[in-house]
């Protein structure tokens, strides 16, 4: 059966926040009561698709047909600078099978269940002295920032070890992601950031190459299949997306923890409960709101849909996570054990489903059991009515979070 789509004037995105800083754009959640497939207008006036349900969201994902080279005619794209990063040099995230599995099964066993695993003793201490340091550095009547002082460090610090990157270079790398995953940059200031974290780490990739260790990039600096500029390639997707995403994630669902004590205090009395409440978490905060973006290959019906070659669309992970038809009718708010938490969209699903999930997991596992349990007079040090957020960036997250305790 064809579905006929009512003729409702065609979502132009990305849409504006509301007053709630933890729901995507209402106008997203507005599209999904329309259907679980509508029209919507990218910022050059280009059409697209929007799936919103859960099961279509899982179909488009999964299908082969669904093309994840941003090359493919019909890929959307928010902004020109987003095209050209995507299109120029794509990471293996931005490729289709086969050659898709073949880079990422070069770096699959760094985030496989059991080496992550083994991880967590030295996740624990980074994220123990990174307390250490903010109870030294900060008096307790004075605030910190949550964010700058505490959740971008701990994962940056942890991939950085994996990676084999210098720490110091922390702050580079920061400046330059925050370019590069900001719709509202120009060509010229991603090409900049591109070119400069491109050539930090082939550079590094060279001297690794000589003198390798035991991390990711000396393992991949020394296969002859590779160029220095590939691994680059594949340090940079890891890199970027290794601390970015978790670090905007943890800050979130501290706040999230600071607006819900009672949820708080159930989760300090009983950290056994805390790998479910990760899973809620991740689910209704889904930080990448604007979903994830394909392109059709050829004609597929999707929901009743038909969705034409050369179609763009974009699956919206965060509509997805909220769909009442799978998570019930309170899946806006937060229930630490819903048993059904787990089936979320938050990493994505198929083939290119997010490499480094397991890691994120036990690391808000580790940060939000240590926060409870060592700072738990934290509290919000302003309003909460002024605090900002990254309503520009691919990835949604605080740009501060003051906090005393």
């Amino acid at each position: 059966m064809t579905v006929v789509l009512p003729q409702l004037a065609p979502l132009r995105l990305p849409a504006p926040y509301g007053e709630c800083p933890f729901t995507p754009p209402p106008a997203y959640a507005e599209a999904a009561r329309g259907g679980p497939v509508t029209r919507a207008v990218l910022p050059d006036g280009s059409p697209c698709w929007l799936i919103s349900g859960y099961r279509e969201v899982r179909s488009v994902l999964a299908d082969a047909r669904f093309s994840a080279d941003a090359r493919t005619p019909g890929f959307p794209f928010l902004s020109p600078a987003q095209r050209q990063l995507a299109t120029d040099r794509p990471s293996f995230i931005r490729l289709d099978d086969p050659e898709h599995a073949r880079l990422r099964r070069m770096v699959t066993r760094d985030f496989l269940v059991r080496r992550v695993e083994e991880l967590r003793p030295g996740i624990q201490r980074i994220v123990d002295e990174a307390i250490d340091t903010l109870d030294t550095a900060t008096a307790r009547d004075q605030p910190a920032d949550l964010v700058r002082d505490f959740a971008l460090p701990v994962p940056s610090l942890v991939i950085c070890l994996m990676l084999g990157v210098p720490y110091e270079d922390h702050d580079l790398f920061q400046s330059l992601s925050r370019t590069l995953l900001d719709n509202t940059a120009t060509e010229a200031e991603v090409a900049r950031a591109h070119r400069a974290l491109m050539g930090h780490l082939a550079g590094l990739a060279t001297r690794k190459a000589r003198e390798p260790g035991d991390d990711i990039l000396s393992r991949l600096a020394v296969r002859d299949d590779l160029t220095p500029e590939q691994v680059a390639s594949l340090g940079f997707m890891l890199l970027v997306t290794g601390h970015e995403s978790t670090a905007c994630m943890s800050a979130m669902c501290v706040l999230a923890l600071l607006r819900n004590p009672a949820l708080a205090g159930r989760l300090r009395d009983d950290p056994g409960l805390m790998p479910m409440a990760v899973e809620e978490l991740l689910r209704s905060l889904t930080i990448i709101h604007l979903g994830l973006a394909r392109a059709a290959k050829e004609e597929v019906k999707v929901g009743g849909v038909t969705i034409a070659a050369g179609d763009g669309v974009i699956c919206m992970l965060s509509s997805a996570n909220r769909d009442e038809d799978v998570f019930g009718r309170t899946a806006p708010g937060l229930a630490p054990t819903r048993p059904d938490a787990r089936r979320h969209l938050a990493f994505g699903f198929g083939v290119h489903q997010c490499l480094g999930q397991t890691l994120a997991r036990v690391e808000l596992q580790i940060i939000l059991t240590t926060v409870l349990r060592r700072l738990p007079n934290l509290r919000l040090a302003v309003p909460e009515s002024t605090l900002t957020y990254h309503t520009e960036n691919i990835v949604y997250g605080l740009k501060a979070l003051p906090v005393t305790w």
